[in-house]
């Protein structure tokens, strides 16, 4: 499972530097660079990761140009006292004067992507990369009249599980492949330390390796603390708390800083699904993962999505994604049998606990994906689970969804719209790929809510309304 909150428990640094592996990675150098390009996904990136590489650029007077992508304005989401606009203003602020501590010569450029939205905006995101690469001057740096200019190119690695690292390095490896010898690309973990072990399979021990130079781990160290706003509480509000805590931070003050040599950019391959791994470990830290029962949220939305359904009652259903069966226990009533599925054994295992007096209702452990339940449906529910899905993989889900319904059943779906880093696609594409295998098999959109924190449609085969349906129209 890969976590992305530094207040879980995760990994310490303790534990990495009893490996004495870490004590021996071959030393990067810089011998030949004539320029530096560091990526960051979002302000913070490029000094967790990268930072004792810029400062040891700048004592060796090589360029360095630093592009940050996204505006970070998504770090507090629910934070209480900044807006998200004040909140990407003072996170490019913390930006520029932590990259003045690295590297005072280096150039920082930001484009100001929404944060969240890499997945979205990948091809823009690219371009914007691509342009900036053809437009550089060329290197100041002396170098050998028989060598060719090198440019390093640094960006987050491809296996560290945060969906924008993924992408931005994917899209660096892409550059780097497209410029074949003018542009070497290396790698920087940040997550990995938090998520793997030494021992994990995933750790890439064969290609590691390590900046040890004294005076830029000390400058990369005060640059982290410019950091105020990840690294402090914005307020004493719930909300507001350090996303950045010590026992997380500890990875990037040890004495060295790692990087990974890059390989092919064809080796890492996209993500399809969030696994099974995944789930069972959220279900296991947290006996509520997403506050179904604690949070006036949750209740008002199932509300929305028991007001929706357009009829009192339905003869078969199936919902995909239970969870720990709170929906579950509220569409029983409404249902002569109800088929509820999740891929995670504890969220079934509770869910059974709590409609131990439902017998209409049927739990099973299951991957849609995988396999589709067999059998025809005159109520599917899909809520919360389809940004799980890479889009090949939601396409087919609810392409399977379609080919189940009756010729009046009803298909629902309800998705959070704000950005989450693990989510593998964004609310609003979900229901955009929704919409369009909706039109392809020629179902009605019966009903449309849509709000700043989540999105509901219902379409159906058939295209009456509930008055329809009722003979009041």
């Amino acid at each position: 499972m890969v976590s992305f909150d530094s207040r879980d428990p995760g990994t310490s640094s303790a534990e990495w530097l009893a490996d004495p592996r870490l004590g021996q990675l071959p030393v990067f150098s810089l011998t030949g660079v004539d320029r530096m390009i560091v990526l960051a996904a979002h302000p913070d990136d490029e000094t967790l990761g990268a930072g004792a590489l810029l400062a040891r650029a700048f004592a060796l007077g090589i360029p360095a140009d630093v592009i940050i992508v996204t505006d970070g304005s998504a770090s507090h989401p629910g934070s209480p006292s900044v807006v998200a606009s004040d909140l990407a203003a003072t996170r490019a602020a913390e930006a520029t004067e932590a990259i003045a501590l690295l590297n005072p010569r280096a150039a920082v450029t930001f484009l100001g992507f929404p944060d969240g939205r890499v997945q979205v905006d990948r091809a823009p995101i690219s371009a914007a990369i691509s342009d900036f690469i053809a437009l550089l001057p060329p290197p100041t740096a002396a170098a050998p009249a028989d060598a060719p200019a090198r440019t390093l190119l640094v960006a987050p690695w491809r296996g560290d599980g945060h969906r924008d690292h993924r992408i931005l390095g994917e899209i660096a490896a892409a550059l780097a492949d497209e410029a074949s010898a003018a542009l070497d690309l290396v790698e920087y973990p940040i997550w990995l330390w938090h998520w793997s072990n030494p021992a994990d399979p995933a750790t890439p021990w064969t290609r590691f390796t390590a900046l040890t130079d004294s005076g830029a781990l000390a400058r990369k160290r005060a640059a982290i603390a410019a950091y105020r706003s990840q690294t402090e509480p914005l307020s004493p509000e719930p909300g507001d708390e350090a996303l950045l805590n010590p026992t997380f931070l500890a990875h990037f003050s040890r004495p060295q800083e790692v990087l990974i040599i890059a390989e092919s950019a064809h080796l890492e391959a996209p993500i399809p699904t969030l696994g099974r791994d995944y789930f069972d470990d959220t279900y296991a830290r947290h006996d509520d993962p997403w506050g179904f029962t604690s949070r006036w949220y949750e209740e008002r939305k199932r509300a929305v999505t028991l007001a929706s359904l357009p009829r009192r009652h339905f003869d078969r259903a199936l919902e995909i994604g239970c969870s720990i069966g709170v929906l579950t226990e509220q569409l029983a009533p409404r249902t002569g049998s109800l088929l509820a599925v999740d891929i995670a054994p504890a969220a079934i295992d509770r869910a059974r606990e709590r409609l131990a007096g439902h017998p209409n209702v049927h739990l099973s452990v299951a991957d849609v994906s995988e396999s589709f339940p067999p059998g025809a449906f005159d109520l599917v529910l899909l809520s919360e689970v389809g940004y799980y899905f890479d889009e090949p993989t939601l396409r087919l889900v609810v392409t399977d969804a379609a080919r189940a319904l009756t010729a009046d059943g009803v298909f629902v779906a309800c998705h959070w719209r704000h950005p989450v880093a693990d989510y593998l696609q964004t609310g609003d594409g979900v229901h955009g790929v929704i919409a369009a295998l909706a039109a392809e098999a020629g179902h009605t959109l019966l009903t449309h809510h849509l709000e700043r924190d989540f999105v509901l449609d219902v379409y159906s085969p058939d295209p009456r309304s509930v008055a329809e349906q009722t003979g009041l129209a």
